[in-house]
């Protein structure tokens, strides 16, 4: 090596951020090895490179001892003392060992780690850059695919899109172009692994980012969003500004903005509602499409009691129960939706009832029998009238 690789050291350091110092430490470590094997040496060595210069040295390490017991690992006193007067007992004598072919050795090695060095750096360069972006979106090209997994270039990484993170009967071609949402990046020996989703229901909250600008300026706010891919979702949303109708934001003009999602979306259905502070308001607007004539909050139970009119049911429960199912998600309740004629008639019934409550708890406040007892206190009372007793008061 020489004094040109070191300033290919500092060229590094500058355009790949790698210290020029650890560079050279982790060249120095490996010649370690590289002399060992390469030399068939047991001895304990220490290799320097010169900063300035480039150049190569070996040194092997010997322990100042009494007596000799190793001649690779230790150095008698009186040895030690002719190389330097200072030297002492346990003290540690290097003594240069560099062999004459030493340079080729240092140069491949050299080579090789540096390499190493650059890839390392550069996946941990792509793996900082993505584990900031996980819970976001992003565009990439499909690559290739097989039974698990489809693979998507992402430009300096590829993704893995597991066949179970795509909507129902969704399919892709070589070189389709792919929406993904990054759920988390993990890291591997062979570099920084990007995992990815379609069904998430954070990728639908970024979509509605990128194309309603409202959403990415905060004056509206996606509060809460429930999802079953490829078929329905909801998503509650809030204002910051009075003058601004959040719904109708996120609709777009003649519903612009939200085709634009539901086209990305292979034609799922999106509910967008109203978010309120106020329960008995928000579960009612998480019911859309459907009509509420009331709805009751039990605060203990997190339960909200619904009705609807009688024709509205169906709508308000959803095919196979899912409205309601979004409904209880997007609002965290759970939802107990009957229909009018039902809360009626469960209301005539809930008098009689109170009814049965009050009379089964006066027959247990008089001590009212019956049956066997009742027939053995009238049979006692015959016996009373009969000998003229009163009770224990009687004359």
């Amino acid at each position: 090596m020489n004094a040109e690789f070191i300033e290919a050291l500092s060229q590094l350091e500058k355009e790949k951020g790698i210290s020029k110092e650890v560079l050279i430490e982790a060249i120095e470590a490996a010649l370690i090895s590289g002399y060992k094997r390469n030399f068939h040496s047991a001895q304990n060595v220490r290799v320097d490179i010169d900063r300035d210069s480039g150049r190569v040295r070996v040194f092997a390490r010997k322990t100042v001892v009494e007596e000799v017991m190793d001649p690779r690992l230790e150095i008698s006193l009186d040895a030690a003392q002719e190389i330097s007067p200072s030297y002492e007992l346990d003290d540690i004598v290097e003594i240069e060992v560099t062999p004459a072919d030493f340079g080729r050795i240092a140069a491949q090695t050299a080579k090789q780690v540096v390499t190493q060095r650059i890839r390392e750096a550069e996946r941990s360069i792509i793996y900082e850059e993505f584990v900031d972006r996980e819970e976001d979106i992003v565009t990439g090209v499909v690559q290739r695919s097989d039974n698990r997994n489809y693979y998507i270039d992402l430009g300096r990484v590829e993704a893995l899109l597991p066949h179970a993170e795509t909507m129902p009967g969704e399919r892709f071609k070589h070189n389709d172009r792919v929406k993904a949402y990054i759920t988390r990046v993990e890291k591997s020996t062979k570099g920084p692994q990007v995992f990815v989703s379609r069904t998430h229901p954070g990728l639908l909250k970024r979509l509605f980012e990128l194309e309603v600008p409202e959403i990415y300026e905060g004056i509206v706010e996606i509060r809460s969003v429930a999802r079953e891919a490829g078929h329905r979702s909801k998503i509650a949303v809030a204002t910051r500004d009075e003058q601004v109708d959040p719904v109708g934001a996120c609709v777009g003009h003649r519903g612009m903005r939200v085709q634009t999602v539901v086209n990305e979306l292979r034609g799922e259905k999106i509910d967008i509602v109203r978010w309120s502070e106020e329960p008995v308001e928000f579960v009612s607007n998480a019911l859309s499409p459907s009509k509420v004539v009331s709805v009751d909050i039990k605060e203990e139970e997190k339960v909200a009691r619904v009705v609807v009119p009688d024709h509205q049911l169906s709508l308000a429960i959803g095919k196979e129960g899912q409205n309601a199912r979004l409904a209880a998600k997007l609002t965290g309740w759970k939802i107990d939706i009957k229909s009018e004629s039902e809360a009626v008639k469960t209301a005539e019934e809930e008098p009689e009832s109170e009814e049965a409550t009050a009379e089964s708890e006066w027959i247990e406040d008089h001590e009212v029998v019956t049956g066997d007892a009742a027939e053995q206190e009238a049979d006692v009372a015959d016996e009373t009238e009969a000998t003229g007793e009163t009770g224990s008061g009687g004359t």
